[in-house]
């Protein structure tokens, strides 16, 4: 086996999460921060811990069968946690972890852009329909 130098090992370490690369695990990552799902979860849990109920509320649309996979698959991915308090009836509620509060400011700024930009997403888009329509 040949002796690699630490600028090759380097290299090889950066090549490794290359999110152009298809066989890259941040591949996964990217696809999972950027379900919208995802975005409103992260985002109505930065305001504190929530429990399921609360969550289904303030996320308009979200089916239980969606709103469960997104903390599942959050959970497992380590940006929430979900704690049971045994009591009845049985109390879950969901929080963000360390690593999750990291992901909060981008998530954030997506959101507002989104929000702020949406008058100029949808001209634009008027534009391109109107131009797209064979007359």
């Amino acid at each position: 086996m040949p002796t690699r130098t630490a600028a090759q090992l380097r290299e090889e370490a950066a090549r490794e999460y290359d999110a152009f690369l298809a066989t890259c695990p941040a591949r996964q990552l990217l696809d999972r921060i950027s379900d919208k799902w995802v975005t409103l979860v992260l985002t109505a849990l930065a305001d504190g811990p929530q429990r399921y109920s609360d969550l289904s509320r303030r996320i308009a649309g979200v089916s239980q069968k969606m709103l469960t996979q997104t903390l599942r698959s959050l959970e497992r991915d380590g940006l929430l946690t979900r704690s049971v308090t045994p009591s009845v009836p049985v109390r879950v509620d969901y929080d963000l972890t360390p690593l999750g509060r990291t992901l909060m400011p981008l998530i954030s700024a997506i959101k507002s852009w989104a929000e702020s930009h949406m008058p100029e997403v949808a001209a634009a888009r008027t534009t391109y329909d109107t131009a797209s329509t064979p007359a």
